[in-house]
């Protein structure tokens, strides 16, 4: 039986962070955590972690597949955080965010992590900002090393 299984340690990857600038407050934890996780566990050097700020969620997809079609990364991770308020904003952010993300994923050979928050309230994002339901960001990361080493094994490289 041949089986596949992916390592986190990829010391000499080239990840980008796609993070958005609103909600910064939060964007900021998922940073921290996707950094210190890609360096300490990953074992990513600094120079090879690329860190590219837009305006809000519903930008990340198209800077994800300009990042993805320089050729110069072996990952891309999305982090944002999109809180529900009393219009149907949260919903259209939050679903064309992730449709995007999603698509630029499969139409492409390189890993796409999706690391965006989309919450009830300002308390549900930072818990999952590194609180009491873990780092969102340093889980996208922590897949991304994951699919580099599942791709590269899976091409037989």
């Amino acid at each position: 039986m041949n089986v596949i299984k992916g390592v986190v340690a990829a010391p000499k990857a080239r990840v980008a962070i796609a993070i958005a600038r609103f909600n910064n407050f939060i964007n900021d934890s998922l940073l921290d955590g996707a950094v210190d996780a890609l360096e300490r566990i990953g074992q990513v050097a600094q120079d090879n972690i690329t860190v590219v700020w837009v305006p809000g969620a519903y930008e990340l997809p198209l800077t994800v597949k300009a990042l993805v079609e320089t050729k110069k990364y072996d990952a891309v991770i999305a982090l944002g955080t999109v809180i529900r308020g009393g219009t149907a904003h949260f919903e259209f952010v939050a679903g064309e965010c992730s449709s995007g993300l999603s698509q630029v994923a499969m139409n492409s050979e390189v890993p796409v992590t999706f690391g965006v928050l989309t919450t009830e309230n300002i308390e549900q994002a930072i818990e999952r900002a590194g609180t009491k339901a873990g780092n969102k960001g340093a889980e996208a990361a922590l897949t991304a090393l994951e699919m580099i080493n599942v791709i590269k094994a899976v091409k037989g490289k």
